[in-house]
């Protein structure tokens, strides 16, 4: 029998204890080789459902279905140890109701083994967040700028600007905070919004495009890698820029081919070896 020991992940309730604490850490993650590379530093992986547009080139994450989000899942799963790995409900997978919320939601974690799941939507979606959690299933919520419901914001503009926009923001965050969601992430919201948010909930908020008082921060990994070069918003910061490494890599790859410079005996099966003179 094996004696390693596998590192414990953390859970949702070791994230709700990081309110007020040390800031939590997120990452999005679509694939097990990235998973693997993320989890040692990240206290939560997100899978979510901006690998549409990061991973298939949809110009919306309103294409992304639910099996996709359950594969993806998987394979974060099987590549990380250690962070608390959440999965986006996509879009049409959980407004009906309730129940279709349940159905949907309780496959993504029968199937993948996540630690919970996140959905979009403030005030209108407590009864969905309540019934989830009172039926064991941990939730994400995700307040302000909801890229599911980009067409009815009227496109990606941060949310909060108007009285009556950062009014309904602070009752959404009240709403799914009571409905039992464990954290709250706040996207594309205007700074005084979102620190007032962070203040006022007893459950951590995440943020991204939102405020540092925020208790966490997310970002898209192949943002912050600069994968990612179709739009880069303004809250994104490069920590890398590997498109260009990519694309040398590709270039040299295509020349040496091209040159017959490779493959050359070391890289080939059964090929004589070659003696000095």
């Amino acid at each position: 029998m094996s004696t390693e020991i596998k590192s414990k992940r953390i859970t949702v309730r070791d994230i709700r204890q990081l309110k007020g604490g040390q800031p939590i850490v997120v990452l999005t993650a679509y694939t097990a080789p990235i998973a693997r590379l993320l989890d040692p530093h990240v206290d939560m992986l997100l899978v979510g459902d901006s690998l549409g547009m990061v991973l298939y080139g949809m110009e919306t994450t309103l294409g992304v279905s639910l099996d996709m989000m359950i594969a993806h899942g998987q394979a974060v799963m099987r590549g990380s140890e250690r962070a608390c790995v959440i999965i986006d409900l996509p879009f049409g997978s959980y407004q009906e109701s309730p129940q279709q919320a349940f159905r949907n939601a309780a496959r993504v974690m029968a199937e993948t083994g996540a630690a919970g799941v996140k959905l979009e939507g403030g005030s209108e979606m407590a009864e969905t967040i309540e019934f989830l959690t009172t039926r064991g299933i941990p939730v994400l919520a995700h307040i302000g700028l909801t890229p599911q419901s980009v067409h009815a914001l009227g496109g990606f503009r941060a949310q909060g600007r108007l009285d009556e926009e950062a009014a309904a923001i602070r009752s959404d965050a009240r709403a799914v905070a009571e409905a039992g969601a464990f954290a709250v992430v706040v996207e594309g919201t205007v700074e005084p919004v979102a620190r007032a948010v962070s203040q006022e909930l007893a459950v951590p908020t995440i943020g991204i495009g939102a405020s540092p008082a925020c208790d966490g921060q997310v970002l898209v990994v192949d943002d912050i890698l600069g994968l990612f070069g179709t739009f880069t918003p303004r809250f994104v910061k490069r920590y890398a820029d590997l498109a260009d490494q990519v694309e040398a890599a590709a270039r040299a790859y295509a020349d040496e081919v091209r040159a017959r410079a490779f493959p050359t005996a070391e890289h080939c099966f059964g090929a004589p070896k070659r003696h000095p003179q």
